[in-house]
């Protein structure tokens, strides 16, 4: 039987099914080959009790897409929540979720939450300025007033959508102004660290609208996420202004420019088409993806296939620890003892 995977808690993994919601656990073969299980992804059951609705997840289908922080798979767009003040908007932070969406292929959308406090102004027109030409679909809501809600639920119909940024910005503030019998847990900014509390502790697909098969990814914020997995040179195709000013004005005199301190730097001199803000997280990126370059660069880090896939089938590989001795070899080092 096939099912979806809704939410991941301890070591179990609720999943809808055509029969109903069921508790499962994984097969040992997945997690000898430490298989990694999303919420999102779509899993093969067996050993299925009906009765208790327990079930075993013997195999992970393919997926469409995922993205690592939060482990979700099989989604169709990324909302990025940011408060617009209380705290206050982290355009590095938000930077940096843009840049994974590009790194993974999803399609984003900047929801600016918390747009009825005094002295949004200035802020908004700074996120118009930079974003807009960008091509990113703008949203400005309150959850508290009311204000743009509706905007917010039209973009989420027939959509599996992630929600996702930092602690405190209004994510769940959002769900239960869309559907308030929810009830998701909330709470205010710290009025010490001006910085959000954790409410949202794990992963979790909300089904919002069955007739219009909405649903949505409630997620833990995260603080940081940081380039240290790709090269610097990768960097800039993350960053939509820079693979523009490329496409208009040609390469870099040199091939591995990283647009810093290089000569005949095309991203350097047409950098009046880059907001500052943008710029400084590249730079920012781009020191991260360094270290991870240094690091495999000087540090050997191979690691032996836990499976093999024989005549179309995996199979996970023992160790030669754990491997039985055979018969032959138990009585040839008999031999050799005496």
């Amino acid at each position: 039987m096939k099912g979806h995977i809704f939410k991941i808690h301890s070591d179990f993994y609720y999943t809808n099914t055509e029969k109903g919601v069921f508790e499962c656990k994984i097969r040992e073969i997945l997690k000898k080959q430490k298989a990694e299980i999303f919420v999102g992804d779509y899993v093969e059951l067996e050993q299925i009790n009906l009765d208790s609705k327990q079930a075993f997840i013997s195999k992970i289908l393919p997926r469409e897409n995922f993205i690592p922080r939060p482990k979700v798979a099989n989604i169709n767009q990324v909302v990025i929540v940011s408060a617009i003040k209380e705290p206050d908007l982290d355009f590095e932070q938000l930077n940096r979720y843009l840049c994974f969406c590009e790194y993974y292929n999803l399609h984003p959308i900047l929801c600016f939450n918390k747009n009825d406090l005094e002295g949004e102004e200035e802020i908004i027109a700074n996120i118009e300025k930079i974003y807009k030409p960008l091509g990113y679909k703008i949203l400005y809501t309150s959850a508290l007033e009311g204000n743009g809600i509706e905007s917010f639920k039209n973009c989420l119909q027939g959509k599996i959508t992630v929600l996702c940024g930092s602690s405190g910005v209004g994510k769940s503030s959002l769900v239960n102004a869309i559907k308030p019998d929810l009830n998701l847990k909330t709470k205010a900014v710290s009025e010490k660290t001006e910085r959000g509390t954790h409410t949202t502790r794990h992963c979790e697909i909300i089904i919002l609208d069955e007739e219009k098969n909405s649903s949505i990814v409630d997620t833990p914020g995260f603080s940081q996420l940081r380039f240290d997995f790709l090269m610097p040179a990768k960097v800039t195709e993350l960053f939509r202004e820079f693979v523009k000013i490329k496409q208009e004005y040609g390469e870099c005199k040199f091939s591995d420019c990283l647009h810093d301190t290089e000569t005949g730097c095309i991203i350097k001199e047409h950098s009046d088409k880059i907001a500052q803000s943008r710029y400084e997280s590249y730079l920012q990126f781009v020191k991260e993806a360094k270290e991870y370059k240094k690091q495999i660069t000087y540090s050997g880090k191979k690691t032996e296939s836990k499976s093999k896939t024989v005549h179309n089938r995996q199979i996970t590989k023992i160790s030669s620890k754990k491997r039985t001795v055979s018969r032959r070899k138990s009585n040839q080092n008999i031999d050799k003892e005496i």
